[in-house]
């Protein structure tokens, strides 16, 4: 699978009427299915990281869902699990300011200005649309900057340059 074809399987998850999927469960999903991890379709890891983790506006679930897939391909790649934590941590702190330079925040109720955890703020969210663009958006952001660690060469580029 390529890029495009990852953005349009994350936009099948994330766009689906019945919202079955959140940000966090969608980016974990299909950047596992990019890294050829096991249990692809499996989001039960990420289920309650979307809205900022439990909805409470906390980190972005396109930064957390990331995390967890990239933690789990660096898990497979290096043999040293403490090297591998490492490893992980700077790859995707590196991602989250790059993240935070796009949209100036991290947060969740930064990012979309309302708190899931009042039902009626949650409506207005998903009445909105905010999700369809601004949300989307943020997860096409991590699969295009995290997509290519599923090759070898820009792996191993990577970890050389965070490391330096």
């Amino acid at each position: 699978m390529n890029q495009t074809d990852i953005i349009r399987k994350a936009q099948e998850y994330f766009l689906r009427q019945d919202n079955l999927y959140g940000c966090a469960e969608t980016t974990f999903m299909v950047l596992k299915e990019a890294y050829d991890l096991p249990d692809a379709r499996d989001s039960s890891v990420a289920m309650a990281l979307n809205g900022g983790i439990a909805y409470s506006g906390g980190l972005c679930g396109a930064i957390t869902g990331a995390a967890l897939a990239v933690g789990m391909l660096a898990e497979r790649r290096l043999s040293d699990h403490k090297d591998a934590k490492r490893i992980a941590r700077l790859i995707i702190a590196e991602y989250m300011d790059e993240f935070k330079a796009t949209y100036l925040d991290v947060d969740c109720r930064a990012l979309v200005g309302l708190d899931f955890r009042q039902e009626e703020q949650h409506q207005r969210f998903l009445e909105s649309g905010i999700w369809r663009t601004r949300c989307m958006a943020q997860i096409e952001f991590a699969i295009r900057r995290l997509f290519d660690l599923r090759h070898r060469h820009t792996w191993e580029e990577t970890i050389q340059r965070i490391q330096s």
